[in-house]
Order: structure tokens, then sequence, then C-alpha cells
């Protein structure tokens, strides 16, 4: 069991690592690169890359959340597996949802973004779409974060094995 936990570990922490890799990337390739199209498209396909490997990685935790589910404490169970869903569904939103209105309105947009006045209706779409884009992604974070000091300090319940060996008196009188 202690190998299980440490491989949901190791995949939540990879993809925890990945976005705050994002974070970075996104400012440097703004920074870096000549034209902010250019850097748009990287933070976008980056963007999306994270959010399919949310997904995954939410779905799979899910799914590897029931097996060997009656030997833990079951309070803390459902808060990971919320905070499970909660992460596969703000990877979900942020791509299927938010993902798709920005790609509408920098299709409608018809020239850089930077060519549009600030107060340009598309241009405050596009940077409303932008923030709440972040505060998925800070969500999803967040309860990436929270599921990974629930698992990593998951103490399994004792009450299943001893059980099996309650009258296994040896354990009492080691010396």
């Amino acid at each position: 069991m202690k190998l299980f936990s440490s491989i949901r570990l190791l995949l939540i922490s990879l993809w925890l690592g990945s976005a705050v890799f994002f974070i970075g990337v996104a400012q440097v390739a703004f920074a870096v690169l000549p034209h902010r199209e250019l850097a748009g498209a990287v933070v976008g396909r980056s963007l999306e890359i994270l959010n399919y490997c949310g997904m995954a990685i939410g779905v799979l935790m899910l799914l590897s959340s029931l097996a060997g589910s009656k030997l833990t404490n079951k309070f803390s169970l459902w808060i990971e597996r919320f905070l499970l869903l909660l992460l596969t569904a703000a990877c979900a939103g942020g791509q299927f949802v938010i993902g798709f209105w920005m790609a509408s309105v920098r299709g409608q947009m018809g020239r850089p973004i930077d060519e549009l006045a600030a107060d340009d209706p598309l241009r405050v779409q596009f940077n409303t779409l932008h923030a709440y884009s972040a505060w998925v992604l800070l969500t999803a974070m967040a309860a990436a974060l929270i599921v990974f000091f629930l698992v990593a300090n998951r103490k399994f319940s004792a009450t299943a094995a001893a059980k099996s060996d309650i009258y296994d008196f040896s354990k009492e009188f080691k010396t």
C-alpha cells in the first residue's frame, strides 16, 4: 500500500510541479520572444498540455482512490476525492470552456491583440477570460497542493490489519 501511495504522490507532484513551471515559462515567453503573438501561442499550447495532463492525472487518481480505501480515514478520503474532482473539472473548464471562448474572441479580432484599443470590447472580453483562466489554474493548483499533503500524510488504519492477528502478543513483549 505504501508503494501505491507513493506512486499517487508522484503523479500529483509531477502535475503540480509542471503547473508551477508553466507560470515561469509564460513569464519568460512574453519577456523573451519578439512578438507577443508568438509568446501567446507558446503559452496557449503549453497550457493545453497542462490541462490535458491535469484531467488525466485527476481521473487516474480518482479511480485509484477506490483501491485500498478500506484502510484509510474516510473523511480525508472523501476530501481528497472532492479535490481531485475539482482539479479535473478546473482543467476541463479551463481547456474546453475558457480556452474555446478565448480562441473564439481571438478569431473575431482579426489582428494582433496589441493593435486593439484598451477599451475595445473584444480586448476587454479577452482580458476577462484571461483572468478567469488564471483563477481556474490557481484553483486547480490549490486543490492539487492539498491533495499532495493529504496523500503524503495518510496513515493507514491499523484496524483492518489488527483484526487478522488480534491474539498475536509477540509484538507486545518484544525486547
